[in-house]
């Protein structure tokens, strides 16, 4: 199934980056690398991630990539990452 990461999940990689380049723009980079490389994984295996706590719902998921949240929503025809989360975020209160 075919991956699409939303543009407010495309921000949350910019501004991980961002915060990260602060102090290593190589480990920035890197972090940013891992964490696109996931929507391999939830391409091949979307039932993978488990309910997002915070909705409950079968169709929205989430893999963990270090310290941060791949919140994506399984949709008939693809996969939207939505979120891209630090850990200690709650998702409902994400106002980006």
């Amino acid at each position: 199934m075919n991956v699409w990461w939303t543009d407010n999940a495309e921000n949350h990689l910019a501004h991980i980056h961002a915060y990260i380049a602060q102090t290593s723009f190589e480990y920035a980079q890197a972090m940013v690398d891992r964490l696109t490389r996931r929507s391999q994984q939830i391409a091949e295996y979307p039932l993978s991630g488990c309910r997002v706590p915070e909705y409950n719902l079968a169709q929205i998921r989430e893999v963990i990539e270090g310290s941060y949240r791949i919140i994506y929503y399984i949709s008939p025809d693809r996969i939207e990452i939505i979120a891209v989360l630090h850990g200690a975020m709650n998702a409902l209160s994400e106002s980006e």
